[in-house]
């Protein structure tokens, strides 16, 4: 129930409260309607506000999972309890203070890692720095061809590459001389 519902549902129960206190052996019929569109009024208030019945009769999880066999009926608490029942009868759990145990880890061992991803990527020289050109291959013969194409082209590059990519990157091949040329006409004058 939410605050506005509650300050509803007080102020229905505060004037029934009123009612029950004017209450007399001479109280007009009219009197005893308005007491029950009143009670009405806050039944509906309280309907309104109040979501399912508890489940289980714990404090702590009222609506929670439902253990028929569990006192209470709550199916979280009776984990719990059964728990403590079966540590009691199997002694505690074993603590590091003997030879270690392996315990897994939470990023698992290398073997449930995958293998890191081994591309050829095709650069070309823009006068300035290597740019990619095309996209990265699996196959280095693959990428050697296109690079091979590019070459032959109607507008070859000054130079290519042959970048290996395995966790590190390797040059592997350079064709053609990279020289850097200034971007600027007349040498920045």
């Amino acid at each position: 129930m939410n605050h506005a519902q509650l300050t509803h549902l007080g102020r229905a129960l505060r004037l029934l409260g009123e009612h029950g206190d004017a209450l007399a052996a001479d109280t007009p019929d009219a009197k005893f309607h308005e007491v029950r569109a009143d009670l009405r009024r806050a039944l509906e208030l309280l309907d309104e506000g109040v979501t399912a019945a508890p489940a289980t009769r714990c404090a702590e999880h009222p609506g929670g999972p439902v253990d028929k066999a569990a006192p209470d009926l709550c199916l979280l608490c009776e984990t719990r309890r059964r728990a403590a029942r079966r540590a009691e009868f199997n002694g505690p759990a074993p603590h590091s203070s003997g030879p270690a145990a392996p315990t897994p880890s939470r990023y698992g061992t290398r073997a449930d890692r995958p293998q890191p991803q081994q591309r050829w990527l095709p650069e070309l020289w823009n006068g300035q720095e290597w740019q990619l050109c095309g996209t990265p291959r699996r196959d280095r013969r693959e990428a050697e061809l296109y690079l091979a194409a590019l070459r032959r082209g109607s507008r070859p590059a000054m130079a290519y590459r042959l970048v290996h990519e395995f966790t590190d990157y390797e040059v592997l091949r350079i064709w053609g001389t990279p020289v850097r040329t200034d971007i600027e006409p007349l040498g920045n004058l």
